[in-house]
This record gives structure tokens, C-alpha cells and sequence, in this order.
């Protein structure tokens, strides 16, 4: 297997930095759209339909940047790859600020998802060479600087947004700007890292086409992609759930948020030797069963048991690490391949789930604009967009099923 380094090393450390500082700053630039997004729709008149649709559509810059970044640390090297994934974040934080309208924060939003593609992509890849003892574990504790920058983004961004310079508010132009400039930071121990990797011998690398007839693989793809939709519409939707359906302020609504990374921060950190111990797919089982619930039953409690939408981080936290961690257990001759195909279909997939929350609001708003007030029709809107991420959870956990049950009659468990 490819080797970066050995020990702890003067090298594997700047990598070790490159990798948690890599996914702090990710953290930070897929979490503070929460208290930014109700900010953007009033500024831009935007509906919950237009928000849906940017996320989804920009989506297609991160869909974009998945199909290639393998590609490009192959032929560039890991160096090059993780400095224009920095770079572009950088770039698209300048281009946020000065977007006038929807078209502009759109095609902004576009570049700074292509960093974002790259930056997991090749985060990922390095992760899974460098960390070839106790997978699970090392996966989740490199996600966990994710979720420790996820808890603080949400909060870090509504300060910052009210924050006066010269007279006038940051807002959450000024606050993309300045939090995507972090990017910076982790690039330059990258500058001076070597990412030496030694070739697999051709036979046992395999093609994609070979890769794509594996069941198995389209099984992880479908695990990732219900969990990842149920992830990451949290992020772009409870704020709004509930400051629309409760009454509640942006800041209650923004620490609701950051209690919700709190729990995926520490599930991530504490969780990930249990993965290690009892198997990956038997963890993706019960911590996605566990979040679906959450998410399900705080709908039905109501205000009440808005508690439950933070304590879902638990389960949702460790999905993606430990699905990184069965991809380099299962392919470690192919671990790039294997990562950027299912990273790749993932990423379609939250294309398809963004598109499915906002339509699905929207729809059942039109549903009952007839039979209530414009508020209850917007609240049971909200209602059933956040049963559909609940449902996603729960579907994670049921093909987490179907594939446990597989690799046990192959005699494969991991």
C-alpha cells in the first residue's frame, strides 16, 4: 500500500495538519449558511424554493470537482490538488461579498462548492493513505475537527454578521469573505509537505467499469448518499425551521445549530474506536436508525422536543468517516478510485435531496395554503421537509441492513 510517511515524523505531521485543518476549515465553509441563508432571502426576496434550488444547484460545482480531483492528484500530485481546493474557497469568498443578486451568489456559491468537492476528495485520499492502522478511529477524529469548527460556525457567523467596520455591518457578505480567507492557514503547511507515493503495481489496480459491476459498492454509494442528504440539510435548514415554525430568534435558532455539531462533534471523537470494535456496518445500522428517530420524533413533539434535532447529531456524526473507513478496508489497492465513485454519486444525490426539501416544502405548502393561514401552511411545509431528512436517516439505516447481511454471506464483515 502506498505509504506518505511512517512515525510521527517531521512530515507526517505537516500532514496530519494539512488533513484536521483541512476539514476545520471545510467545517466553517459548509456551516455558516445557516444563520447567513434567512439573511440572503430577505436581502435577494428569495422563497424557500429559489434557497433550494441554490443549494442544489451549486451543488453541481462540488458534483463537478468530484469527477475530476481524482483524477488531477493522480496526474498533478496531492500538492497542487489541495492548493487550488484552498485557493478557490478563498477566491469564491471575495466573489460572495460583492454578489448583487441571486445570479451572482449563485455562481459564487458554484466556485466555492468545486473547493469544497476538491478539499473532500483529496482530504479523503490522503486520509485513507496515511492512516492504514485503527481506520475507523483516525477517519472520525479527522472528522471530528469537521464538526468542532461545525459547532462554532454557526454562532462565529451571526456575531460576525452584526459586527460594525467603519460605520457598517460586516453582514454575510463580509462574513463569507472573511471566514472562507481562513483557507489560507492549512495550504501553507501543505506548501511544504512532501506527498511522496510510490506506484501500485498495475495488477492490482483495477478499472472503474470493473469497480462499477460491484454490488457492494453501489450498496456504500446509497448508505452515503441518504446519510450525507440527512447531514447536511440540517445545516442548511433547521435555522429556518426554526425561526418560520417556532417564532424563535436567529441567535436561539443559530445555538440550536451549534447544539447539533456539539453532539456530532463529540460523537465523532468518541464514537470512532467503538467502530473499530464492533464493525463498520454494524455502527452505520444503529447510529442512522438512532438519528432518523431523532429527527422524526422531534417533529411530532413539536417545540417541545426541539432537543431531539441536536441530539440526531449523534448518529448522523460518524456515517461519513466510517464509510471512508470501509472504503479503505474493502479497496486499499483502489482507495482513490473507490472514494471519488462514491463521493461522485453522493454528490448527485444531494443535488437530487436539495432539490427534494424545497419542492417538498413548497408542495405541501400549496397543499394546505387552502385550508389555514399563510403561516400553518408554511409551518406544515417545514414540517414535511424535515420528515423527509428524518426519512432519508432512517433509509441509511435500512440499506446499512441489506449490506451487513450481504458481506456476512460473502463471509466479508467489516
Amino acid at each position: 500500500m502506498s505509504r506518505f510517511s511512517a512515525g510521527l515524523s517531521k512530515n507526517y505531521i505537516l500532514l496530519l495538519i494539512v488533513v484536521f485543518g483541512g476539514f476545520l476549515i471545510f467545517g466553517f465553509s459548509e456551516n455558516i449558511k445557516g444563520p447567513a441563508l434567512p439573511r440572503m432571502q430577505s436581502d435577494l426576496k428569495l422563497d424557500e424554493l429559489q434557497i433550494g434550488v441554490l443549494l442544489a444547484f451549486n451543488s453541481l460545482g462540488y458534483l463537478l470537482a468530484c469527477t475530476f480531483t481524482g483524477w488531477l492528484s493522480n496526474r498533478a500530485g496531492m500538492k497542487l490538488t489541495l492548493s487550488l481546493a484552498f485557493g478557490s474557497m478563498v477566491i469564491s469568498g471575495v466573489c460572495i461579498y460583492f454578489a448583487a443578486n441571486y445570479t451572482a451568489l449563485s455562481s459564487a456559491y458554484f466556485l466555492m462548492y468545486i473547493g469544497n468537492g476538491m478539499l473532500e476528495i483529496g482530504l479523503a485520499i490522503l486520509a485513507a493513505k496515511i492512516f492504514i492502522k485503527n481506520t475507523g478511529t483516525m477517519m472520525n477524529l479527522a472528522h471530528f475537527f469537521y464538526g468542532l469548527s461545525s459547532t462554532f460556525a454557526p454562532i462565529i457567523a451571526a456575531s460576525l454578521m452584526g459586527v460594525e467596520i467603519f460605520g457598517s455591518e460586516l453582514g454575510w457578505r463580509g462574513m463569507y469573505m472573511l471566514m472562507l480567507a481562513l483557507s489560507i492557514l492549512p495550504m501553507l503547511p501543505g506548501l511544504f509537505a512532501r506527498y511522496k507515493n510510490e506506484e501500485e503495481p498495475a495488477a492490482e489496480r483495477i478499472s472503474l467499469k470493473e469497480f462499477a459491476r460491484d454490488k457492494v459498492a453501489w450498496l456504500i454509494v446509497a448508505v452515503l448518499s441518504f446519510g450525507v442528504v440527512s447531514e447536511l440539510a440540517v445545516g442548511g435548514w433547521l435555522v429556518n425551521f426554526l425561526e418560520k415554525a417556532y417564532g424563535w430568534s436567529n441567535d436561539s435558532s443559530s445555538k440550536m445549530l451549534s447544539a447539533f455539531f456539539f453532539c456530532f462533534m463529540l460523537a465523532r471523537l468518541v464514537l470512532g474506536p467503538i467502530t473499530d470494535k464492533i464493525g463498520y456496518t454494524m455502527s452505520l445500522i444503529i447510529l442512522s436508525a438512532f438519528s432518523g428517530i431523532c429527527s422524526v420524533a422531534a417533529i411530532i413533539a413539536g417545540e417541545s422536543g426541539a432537543f431531539l434535532f441536536a441530539l440526531a447529531g449523534v448518529g448522523i456524526a460518524p456515517i461519513y468517516p466510517t464509510v471512508m473507513a470501509l472504503l479503505a478496508k474493502r479497496y486499499p489497492r483502489n482507495a482513490d478510485m473507490a472514494i471519488t465513485f462514491t463521493v461522485t454519486l453522493m454528490g448527485i444525490a444531494s443535488v437530487i435531496g436539495n432539490l427534494a426539501i424545497g419542492g417538498i416544502i413548497e408542495w405541501t405548502k400549496q397543499l394546505f395554503a387552502g385550508s389555514g393561514s399563510s403561516q400553518e401552511s408554511l409551518v406544515a411545509g417545514l414540517q414535511a421537509g424535515y420528515l423527509f431528512i428524518g426519512a432519508c436517516a432512517l433509509l441509511c439505516s435500512v440499506i446499512s441492513l441489506i449490506l451487513y447481511r450481504m458481506l456476512r454471506r460473502a463471509q466479508q464483515i467489516l
